[in-house]
């Protein structure tokens, strides 16, 4: 009797395994009436899958059936787990993001957004460098004995920028790396700026083979550094989510070169000694 007890049991869990069969309610009130201990089918429970009724007439029905609360305990605890790693599995699959949505998530960097055209394409500002300053107004300040001030420049080699904007109300969005933290690394892509408020959109003077800016001011009694308030073009930005914001232009774009400077991205050199000339980036753009 013994001997026939164990074989029904096998054949019971020999199905089971060979259909490699989902676990649920009847599947556990089969085995109950066979007679399998509590531990045992906690055990099956946990390491088969699952697909339990855990409403109120599932557990009813369970305990109707003569299933002990350790095992419906365990027919709970599997079926919130499952939901939750169903869940989790939902939130960390890769979402689809469109390139040109400025909502959707971007590789860090300024971007150009036409909204008025119709394929709505957003264009990275690759950064260009400032190369070694150049004076300008040397001769006139020497002929005044250092009392006029002469210029300061940055330039950038070539006339024009590749990326290029089209509608003179261009929107532009900032996309900085560590959207939850409040700051970028020193070392990242933005140089360690946070917000659009430290950038100065500039219009550059365009000559034959460069573009130039005006980065200071000096004279014999000292100097200064600072963008040429005529080159200064105005904007708004407002931020959309952690890390993103978005830039509004307060005037219309005239056709020429741009370009977004950061902060101290290039030293003030003078004839009379001070610091010396370096190099920054600029995310630059042209508008045709």
């Amino acid at each position: 009797m013994r001997r026939s007890f164990f074989a029904f049991v096998f054949l019971v869990f020999s199905s089971l395994l060979a259909a490699q069969q989902t676990m649920n309610n009847d599947a556990v009130i089969k085995l109950v009436k066979a007679g399998l201990s509590d531990d045992l089918i906690v055990s099956t429970i946990n390491a088969s899958p699952a697909s339990f009724d855990t409403s109120a007439d599932g557990l009813i029905a369970l305990k109707t059936a003569g299933v002990s609360d350790k095992v419906v305990g365990a027919i709970v605890m599997k079926a919130s787990g499952a939901a939750a790693t169903a869940a989790t599995s939902s939130s960390a699959a890769p979402i689809a993001q469109n390139p040109d949505d400025p909502m959707a998530l971007h590789e860090a960097g300024i971007y150009a957004f036409n909204e008025k055209a119709a394929d709505h394409k957003m264009t990275m500002l690759e950064p260009s460098v400032y190369g070694q300053g150049k004076t300008g107004g040397v001769f006139t300040s020497a002929m005044t004995y250092g009392i006029a001030k002469a210029k300061m420049k940055a330039i950038i080699r070539g006339a024009h920028s590749n990326a290029r904007v089209t509608d003179p109300q261009t929107t532009f969005y900032f996309y900085f790396e560590q959207q939850g933290a409040g700051l970028s690394n020193a070392s990242s892509f933005f140089g360690g700026t946070s917000t659009p408020n430290e950038y100065t959109l500039l219009r550059f003077d365009v000559k034959d083979s460069t573009r130039e800016t005006v980065i200071g001011k000096f004279n014999a009694f000292g100097s200064s550094s600072g963008n040429d308030d005529k080159a200064i073009v105005p904007f708004t930005y407002t931020k959309l989510k952690p890390g993103i914001y978005k830039v509004t232009l307060s005037a219309p774009l005239q056709k020429g070169e741009y370009g977004f400077v950061a902060p101290g991205a290039m030293a003030v050199v003078t004839p009379y000694g001070g610091s010396a000339g370096g190099s920054g980036r600029v995310f630059d753009f042209g508008m045709d």
